[in-house]
C-alpha cells in the first residue's frame, strides 16, 4: 500500500491545504462586500494570487513541451489591463467563479471515486482481507486527502493486523479533518491500550466522554477494560519478581503445577495436590492468583484424572470428592480476579459443564459450583462472562432451588439479581436464548406463590432479576396472574423466611413498574396499601424497597395517592429522608412530590411536619440532581398552601432556588421545578423580592414567569 502521511512536508502540506481553503473563502467574502475598499483590496489580491497561479501552470507546460517559448499566453489569467480597465470586477468575479466551478467538479468526481474505493475497502474489511482493504483506503485518500472516513477506516485494519503505530498516526489525521471525531479516539484508545500505553487510552476514552456525554456506558466499558488490563499487567510484572527473588509461596505453586500435570497421577494425589494448591493459591496474597495464571494453570482441566472426574456422569467418591477440589481452587484462582474469570470460562468445556454440575444431584458439587458462579457474577466483566453461556439452561437450574435449602435457594436467587446490573447492550445475548422460556412464567407465579411459600418469593425474585430485559417485563406486567401473585407474596415480613420473599417480591415489582400498563390500575391501590404497612418493618433493605414501590406506583393511581396520604405516608416519608441514606431518600423524595403534585392534604401535612420546610432547604443542596429537582417541586406545590412562603422569610431559600434555576444544575427539569418555585415564592410572599434583588436574581425570575401557570 502507498506510505503513510507522516512525514513532515507532508504535514505542511496538508496544512497549506487547509489554509488556502481559508483564505479562498475570505477572497470571496470581500469581493461581496458592500464596502468599495474592501472589494477592491479583494479584486488586487485576486489578481496577484491568479496572476501567480498563471504563472505557475506556464512553467509546468515549459517544462512538459517543446513548443516554441516565444508563444504569447492568450489565458484570462493574465489578466491584460485593457480587461481589468473595461471590467473593474466582473471579469476577476468570472474568472473566479470559472476556477471555483472546475475546483468543484474536480472534487466531485475525486470524491465519488474515493467513495468508491472506501466501499471497495469496506467490503474486503467484511471479508477480513485487511490488507486490500487498507490498500483501497490508501488508494481513496490519494484520490481525497481529507476525507476523515477513510483515515479512521484504515486505521480499524491496521489494528486487525496489530499494526498499531499506523493506526494512532491514521486517527491523528482523521482529527486533522474533525476534531470531534468520536470513532478517531475510540480507535487510538484501543490502539494505545493494545500498546500499553495506559494513560494515553484513558486520555482518548475521556475526549469521547467530553465530545457526546451521551457515550457514558461506552466510556465505562472502555476505562473498564484499561483498567483490568493494566492491573493484569501490574500483577505479572509483581509475581516474575518475586519468582526471581526466589520466593518460597511462588515456588510452591510452580512445583504443585508441575506435579498435577505429570502423567500417570493417581486420583488421590491428584485430589490432594489439587487441595494443596487451592491452599496456597489463598495464601499467597497478592500474587498468588496471578502465578496460577501465569503457569497455565487452568490448563490442568485437559488432564486425567482431572478431565475425567469433571466431565463424568456418574461419579465415584473419589470422583466427587476431586471435582469438589477442582471447584475450590477455581474459586480461590477467580475471587475478585476478573482475568482469571475470563480465562477460566474460556476454557473448553466449562461453560457447557457447568450448568450440568448444577443439576448433578451431588450437594457437595452443586453447591460448590453455585458458589464459583456467584463468585464470578460479583462485578460487571464477570457478569458479562456468564451473560455469553447458556443461561435459559441455567435458568431452569436454578429455579429448581427454590425447592431446596433456604441457603442454597438465597444463592440461586443472588446471581440472576447480579446479572441484571449487567449493561443491556451486554444482555442481549441473553435475552435471545431466554426469553421464550420465560413466556411460560406468568401462568406458573400464582401457584409458585401459593404451594412454595416462602420459596415463592425467591422464585419471584429470579424472575425479577429478568425483567431488565423490556419484552419479558412487558410481558409479565401484563398478567395479572402475575401482580395478584405479588400482592399475595408481600402480605407478610415478620419471620427471617417472609422477610426473603417479600425482599424479593418488592424488587419484581420494582422492574415491572417499570412498563405502564391498564393492568396494575386494579392492583394499584392494594399494593400501595401493602408497601404503606411495610414502612414500618424492622429491615432497612424491605423498607427501601417499599418506598421504591410507592415511588413508581402512584403515579399511575389518583385513588392510591389518596389513600396512602389519608395512611400517613406525609409523615413517614419526611422521617425517611431525616434519617436513610441516599437511595431510600430517592424514593421518599419522589414519593412526595407525587402527593403533593395531586393532593392538597399532602401540600398541608407537609407545612405542618416539615417546619420551616427545614428538610426540603436541606435536601436543595443535595449533590443528586434527581433528589434536588423533586424537592423544588415538592416546595413548589406547598407555596401554594397560604402562609408557607412567609415561613421561609429570613431563609437562604432564595439563594439555593437562584443557584439552580440559574445553571448550577445540569438537568433541564431541576432547572425549571426551581424556577417555577422561585417564581411562586416571590409571587405569594413580596417580602423575598428584596433578597431576589439584592442577589441580581431578577433576569431568572423573569426567565422563570413562563414557567408560573397563569391561575
Amino acid at each position: 500500500p502507498p506510505a503513510m502521511l507522516r512525514d513532515e512536508d507532508t504535514e505542511a502540506d496538508f496544512q497549506r491545504f487547509l489554509r488556502r481553503v481559508d483564505e479562498v473563502a475570505n477572497l470571496l467574502q470581500g469581493l461581496s462586500s458592500s464596502d468599495s475598499a474592501v472589494q477592491e483590496e479583494a479584486i488586487a489580491e485576486t489578481e496577484k494570487r491568479l496572476r501567480e497561479e498563471g504563472a505557475s501552470r506556464e512553467e509546468e507546460e515549459e517544462s512538459r513541451t517543446t513548443q516554441n517559448r516565444t508563444l504569447i499566453n492568450t489565458s484570462v489569467r493574465a489578466f491584460p489591463s485593457e480587461i481589468k480597465a473595461g471590467h473593474p470586477s466582473g471579469a476577476f468575479l468570472a474568472a473566479l467563479e470559472k476556477d471555483a466551478k472546475e475546483r468543484a467538479q474536480r472534487r466531485r468526481r475525486n470524491e465519488q471515486l474515493a467513495n468508491a474505493l472506501k466501499e471497495e475497502g469496506n467490503e474486503a474489511f467484511r471479508a477480513g482481507d485487511f490488507a486490500l482493504a487498507i490498500q483501497r483506503y490508501s488508494e481513496g485518500l490519494e484520490k481525497l486527502r481529507d476525507k476523515q472516513e477513510l483515515y479512521t477506516n484504515r486505521a480499524q485494519a491496521y489494528l486487525k493486523l496489530h499494526e498499531y503505530e499506523k493506526a494512532i498516526s491514521d486517527c491523528e489525521w482523521a482529527l486533522k479533518c474533525n476534531k470531534n471525531c468520536l470513532k478517531a479516539y475510540f480507535l487510538m484508545g484501543k490502539a494505545h491500550l493494545a500498546l500499553q500505553h495506559f494513560s494515553e487510552s484513558r486520555q482518548c476514552y475521556e475526549k469521547m466522554l467530553t465530545i457526546d456525554p451521551q457515550k457514558e456506558n461506552l466510556f465505562k466499558a472502555c476505562v473498564s477494560k484499561a483498567s483490568l488490563e493494566e492491573k493484569r499487567v501490574r500483577d505479572e510484572e509483581r509475581a516474575a519478581r518475586e519468582v526471581r527473588a526466589g520466593s518460597a509461596a511462588a515456588s510452591s505453586i510452580q512445583e504443585l503445577l508441575q506435579r498435577i500435570n505429570t502423567p500417570g497421577q493417581d486420583i488421590f494425589c491428584c485430589t490432594r495436590a489439587i487441595r494443596l494448591l487451592a491452599g496456597a493459591v489463598n495464601s499467597c496474597e497478592g500474587t498468588g492468583q496471578t502465578l496460577f495464571r501465569t503457569n497455565n494453570g487452568f490448563s490442568i482441566l485437559g488432564k486425567e484424572p482431572v478431565r475425567g472426574a469433571f466431565c463424568a456422569e456418574r461419579r465415584s467418591p473419589a470422583e466427587v470428592e476431586l471435582c469438589v477440589s477442582l471447584l475450590l481452587l477455581w474459586q480461590a484462582a477467580c475471587a475478585g480476579n476478573e482475568e482469571n474469570q475470563r480465562l477460566l470460562l474460556a476454557q473448553p468445556g466449562v461453560s457447557a459443564q457447568l450448568p450440568e454440575l448444577l443439576s448433578s444431584g451431588t450437594p457437595e458439587i452443586q453447591r460448590e459450583t453455585l458458589a464459583l458462579i456467584s463468585l464470578c457474577s460479583e462485578n460487571e466483566s464477570g457478569r458479562r462472562l456468564l451473560l455469553q453461556q447458556d443461561l435459559a439452561r441455567w435458568l431452569q437450574i436454578l429455579l429448581a432451588f427454590v425447592k431446596s435449602t433456604d441457603e442454597e435457594a438465597d444463592g440461586a436467587m443472588s446471581i440472576p439479581s447480579d446479572l441484571t446490573a449487567a449493561d443491556r447492550q451486554e444482555r442481549q445475548n441473553f435475552h435471545t436464548v431466554c426469553c421464550s422460556s420465560l413466556r411460560t412464567f406468568p401462568a406458573g407465579i400464582p401457584a409458585a406463590a401459593a404451594v412454595l411459600c416462602p420459596e415463592a418469593g425467591t422464585a419471584l425474585g429470579v424472575v425479577g432479576s429478568l425483567c431488565a430485559e423490556a419484552e419479558v417485563r412487558a410481558q409479565l406486567a401484563r398478567s395479572r396472574e402475575c401482580w395478584q401473585a405479588c400482592l399475595d407474596a408481600c402480605s407478610d415480613g415478620s419471620s427471617p423466611e417472609s422477610s426473603q420473599r417479600v425482599l424479593a417480591v418488592l424488587g419484581l415489582m420494582m422492574n415491572l413498574l417499570l412498563e405502564s400498563t391498564d393492568t396494575f390500575q386494579d392492583f394499584a391501590v392494594p399494593i400501595s396499601g401493602r408497601c404503606l404497612a411495610l414502612l414500618s418493618h424492622q429491615d432497612g433493605r424491605i423498607v427501601t424497597g417499599a418506598t421504591g414501590v410507592l415511588s413508581r406506583a402512584l403515579p399511575a393511581s389518583p385513588s392510591a395517592v389518596e389513600e396512602v396520604v389519608k395512611g400517613g405516608v406525609v409523615k413517614k416519608m419526611l422521617k425517611f429522608l431525616k434519617v436513610a441514606g441516599q437511595l431510600t431518600s430517592s424514593y421518599a423524595i419522589k414519593t412526595l412530590s407525587i402527593c403533593t403534585k395531586s393532593s392538597r392534604q399532602a401540600q398541608e401535612e407537609l407545612v405542618k411536619w416539615d417546619k420551616r420546610f427545614q428538610v426540603l432547604l436541606k435536601l436543595l443542596e443535595s449533590e443528586d440532581e434527581l433528589i434536588v429537582g423533586n424537592a423544588a417541586f415538592c416546595l413548589s406545590q406547598c407555596l401554594l398552601i397560604p402562609g408557607a412562603a412567609a415561613s421561609l422569610l429570613d431563609s437562604n431559600v432564595v439563594l439555593l432556588l437562584l443557584r439552580q434555576a440559574g445553571g448550577d444544575a445540569q438537568r433541564t427539569s431541576v432547572q425549571q421545578n426551581s424556577a417555577i418555585a422561585l417564581g411562586r415564592l416571590c409571587k405569594a410572599e413580596p417580602r423575598h423580592i428584596p433578597q431576589l434583588r439584592k442577589l441580581n436574581g431578577f433576569a431568572i425570575l423573569n426567565s422563570a414567569v413562563q414557567y408560573v401557570p397563569s391561575s
